[in-house]
């Protein structure tokens, strides 16, 4: 039975810092296509990156280029999302899932984690 468990959420100031992470337990981790989403309050969900792997699998949205980074660490299960000069707007339910393959539609994921809130501060 495959599970996706996120971790790393929290409160933090504008222009700081948070690394998110996602551990995968249950079949195989190896170029399996993980992705991170997010929904603030009153809002759909938001694709905000996804990998199969790290050298020229990932994919990232216009709205957090530059500032986000999705990596991988296959010995681990685990797919980080380190997020940097975060904003307000960035504030919102974090959450990863999991395969078939990478897209932008949140109905083609399989499995899904319970969630992290992140918040940033003005």
């Amino acid at each position: 039975q495959v599970q996706l468990v996120e971790a790393g959420g929290g409160l933090v100031q504008a222009g700081g810092s948070l690394r998110l992470s996602c551990v995968k337990s249950g079949g195989t981790f190896s170029n399996y296509p993980i992705a991170w989403f997010r929904q603030a309050p009153g809002k759909e969900r938001e694709f905000v990156a996804g990998i199969i792997r790290n050298d020229g699998g990932t994919y990232t949205a216009n709205s957090v280029k530059g500032r986000f980074t999705i990596s991988r660490d296959n010995a681990k299960n685990t797919v980080y999302l380190q997020m940097n000069s975060l904003k307000p707007e960035d504030t919102a339910v974090y959450s990863c899932a999991g395969g078939p393959q990478i897209t932008t539609n949140p109905i083609d994921y399989i499995y899904w984690g319970q969630g992290t809130q992140v918040t940033v501060s003005s």
